[in-house]
């Protein structure tokens, strides 16, 4: 058994090395992929940006610079702008997908289901209707478990300002569900 290569240096290899691609791909397709989902909430839509999400750095691995942060800040780039541009050329309307509802059907207490189910379309609606960066922030955080110094790499931000960042959308999101759950009692 090989012992793995450093990251910086399979990126070098992988500049030449199709196989070394490869390696990157399987470390890094399964968070791009949770990254996108959690964006969009569609199971196609996901795999269609996670593909061109490595398309466009395989194409592009020739113009990367190694500066000190993880590959994967610059993976998350190329997702964020094709994110963007999704956005842009898709209306932003509801989806769920046919799959969560079977499983969400399978639970034993069907009322505490329907419950959970509801919560969750809310917090889901509440956060996309917030701006870009917030959204990510929260996807960086608790969909990818990424710390607060790996977000600020990836978001070209620093770190005070991902805390200050985190803090402001936690109150917003806060305000926002009180509100939504106040209109519901009405």
């Amino acid at each position: 058994m090989t012992e793995a290569l450093p990251e910086s240096e399979l990126v070098a290899r992988a500049k030449e090395d199709p196989d070394a691609f490869g390696q990157l791909y399987e470390q890094y397709v399964d968070k791009i992929y949770n990254y996108m989902y959690y964006r969009t909430g569609n199971h196609h839509d996901a795999e269609d940006l996670t593909a061109k999400t490595f398309y466009q750095a395989l194409r592009h691995l020739h113009r990367y610079v190694d500066r000190g942060f993880p590959f994967s800040a610059w993976l998350y780039r190329i997702a964020h702008n094709l994110m963007a541009n999704w956005h842009r050329d898709h209306s932003r309307r509801q989806v769920i997908p046919l799959d969560e509802i079977a499983l969400a059907t399978q639970r034993s207490d069907p009322e505490d289901s329907i419950e959970l189910q509801d919560e969750q379309r809310l917090l889901m609606r509440l956060i996309r209707r917030m701006p870009d960066d917030r959204q990510q922030l929260l996807i960086l955080k608790f969909v990818q478990l990424m710390s607060n110094q790996e977000i600020a790499q990836v978001m070209g931000r620093s770190e005070g300002a991902i805390k200050s960042l985190y803090h402001r959308t936690l109150l917003s999101l806060r305000d926002t569900w009180a509100a939504e759950k106040a209109s519901e009692t009405l």
